[in-house]
């Protein structure tokens, strides 16, 4: 008996080859500096702190301009719903800001994850094996050879 379940299909019959049917476009990544709040207008506090806070943020080292330029949209909503109290685009915000991994569950789902994981997962697979570690030991003769 050499597994559980039926064999697997031959892969000539398979009906999915599980390839992409519209290939994939490159292009070039030409980073973007975060813009300022645009002085010509007043902006709640709490928005210019969360423009600071996107500044800050580990995936903002990917943003393009186009990038800003959503968020900058993003921030004028954040701002109208915080100094307006126009609470009706506080669903609209989440789901733009879901876009740039704003909370863990957006990061897991974009599939981002932080360089110090890969860090802690080298150092744990860095550590030699256990036969380099133990191999010099010897057990101790038992009583009754004694």
């Amino acid at each position: 008996m050499a597994g559980r379940g039926p064999a697997p299909k031959d892969p000539a019959r398979r009906a999915r080859g599980n390839v992409d049917s519209v290939p994939s476009t490159s292009i070039r990544f030409v980073k973007a500096e975060q813009p300022p709040l645009p002085a010509d207008m007043e902006w709640h506090p709490r928005t210019v702190e969360w423009w600071a806070m996107w500044r800050d943020a580990p995936q903002a080292e990917h943003f393009m301009a186009s990038d800003w330029a959503f968020l900058l949209d993003t921030a004028l909503m954040h701002t109208a719903m915080w100094a307006k109290g126009q609470w009706t685009l506080v669903a609209e915000v989440r789901l733009r800001v879901a876009k740039y991994g704003a909370t863990p569950e957006d990061r897991a789902r974009l599939r981002m994850n932080f360089a110090d994981a890969d860090a802690k997962d080298e150092r744990r697979h860095s550590s030699p094996p256990a036969m380099q570690r133990w191999g010099d030991l010897r057990a101790l003769p038992s009583a009754k050879d004694a």
